[in-house]
């Protein structure tokens, strides 16, 4: 079921095996940011075990905005993996080791367990994974770059990107095709090592996605996440960021783009566990149509021995239509008074006006003009991606999706 290709290519076929709550906001109107101690505390604690995660029904803190009947099994067990799945290849410049590894392999799981049931599913169910190693000392520059494609079935899958002390590297994720995945993705960086991961959902309309994404960083390490998602029926992702040492750094940025009828929900959570270390997350969406849903939850939690943390939050929608809805929760939980800095941020609107009025006083149609705003609004996030034809492939699905919305 899986085969390594040409080294460093490698291929794996997985398979077989009421009102809106407070921080909603509808059709345009501001955002309330809404602050909860229970968000960083899960309805049961973290497990790779299955049944140590009760079957949800909707009302846990964690779940209260997913839609469970559109997850097509994948929270309680019905969802059976099938032959055809999902495919997957990765692609590696020379001196990155590829392999396909067993369920015993002791690199697995080391970056975090699963947070909730489908993640725990996902953990327990899969049969092979990609292990992507990047030796110490190495400096990449080309990225890594790992297709994940749908072939119509339902899989579970695992993937683990390591990068050994003072290693640097890019990592593209690629996400196309029509599937059922409930996924884990481990990132695991040495001590001084410097990562950056594009993760890119591009399904197919009818596609369900969701995936716990862990990173432990190590002393002076730098991650940086940048999670793009246009695509999809339903997609859930739930990036996590721990550290191992002083002077780790994270930047978790995110992009989305939610069409009529489409769930997307990102769940963000940084564990500031050691002290001296800093984060940065910033995530803005765009949504247009009918029953366009946008959710986003950051969690921040800085813990009573991390003292000396910095860290920021924020997220912003742009809400094109009428008839969407986004749900923006940004969380932060402090245990310790002595911190360099914390704080987050969240706000939800149409158009400016005064930008459009702008650009039009100045001979730009109106239909240019928004164009021109929301090309603004996400200018910042597209250029952390570094990756030249992944930009411009963005760019291009933004202006499609622009069209649509001013046809």
């Amino acid at each position: 079921m899986a085969e390594a290709q040409n080294a460093p290519k490698s291929s794996t076929a997985l398979g077989q095996g009421g009102p809106p709550p407070v921080g909603s906001t509808t059709a345009g109107s501001i955002a309330v940011a809404a602050e909860s101690t229970v968000a960083t505390r899960m309805s049961a604690p973290p497990s790779f075990d299955v049944a140590s995660f009760p079957v949800p029904h909707g009302r846990e803190e964690e779940w209260r905005f997913t839609p469970l009947e559109r997850l097509r099994g994948l929270h309680d067990g019905t969802a059976v993996a099938t032959g055809e799945g999902v495919k997957v290849v990765v692609e590696a410049p020379e001196g990155v080791r590829v392999e396909t590894v067993g369920r015993d392999d002791a690199r697995l799981g080391r970056a975090g367990k699963p947070v909730d049931r489908v993640a725990a599913q996902a953990y327990s169910a899969f049969e092979q994974a990609s292990v992507v190693t990047v030796p110490k000392e190495t400096v990449l520059t080309e990225p890594i770059r790992i297709a994940v494609h749908g072939e119509g079935g339902t899989a579970y899958g695992h993937q683990v990107v390591e990068l050994g002390a003072f290693a640097e590297a890019v990592v593209v994720i690629d996400h196309t095709g029509d599937a059922v995945l409930a996924a884990g993705v481990e990132y695991v960086l040495g001590d001084g090592a410097k990562l950056t991961v594009v993760s890119v959902q591009d399904w197919d309309e009818k596609a369900v996605h969701v995936a716990q994404h862990n990173a432990l960083v190590g002393r002076d390490a730098s991650f940086k996440s940048v999670v793009v998602t246009f695509g999809g029926d339903l997609v859930r992702l739930h990036p996590r960021v721990a550290y191992t040492g002083t002077g780790g750094e994270a930047e978790l940025f995110g992009l989305y783009f939610t069409d009529a009828g489409q769930h997307q929900e990102h769940r963000l959570l940084v564990d500031h566990n050691v002290p001296h270390c800093k984060s940065n997350a910033v995530y803005k969406g765009a949504l247009q149509g009918d029953d366009a849903h946008a959710v986003w939850i950051g969690d921040v939690l800085i813990e009573a021995k991390a003292e000396g943390t910095d860290t920021y939050e924020m997220n912003r929608n742009l809400v094109l239509t009428d008839g969407a809805r986004v749900d923006s929760v940004p969380n932060l939980e402090i245990e310790t008074g002595e911190i360099v800095g914390a704080g987050h941020a969240s706000a939800t609107g149409r158009f400016d006006d005064e930008q459009l009025f702008y650009l039009m006083a100045r001979g730009i149609p109106e239909k240019d003009a928004r164009r021109l705003v929301v090309r603004g609004f996400f200018a910042e996030l597209v250029q952390q991606i570094g990756v030249p034809d992944i930009e411009e492939r963005l760019i291009a699905k933004i202006e499609e999706e622009l069209e649509a919305s001013v046809a």
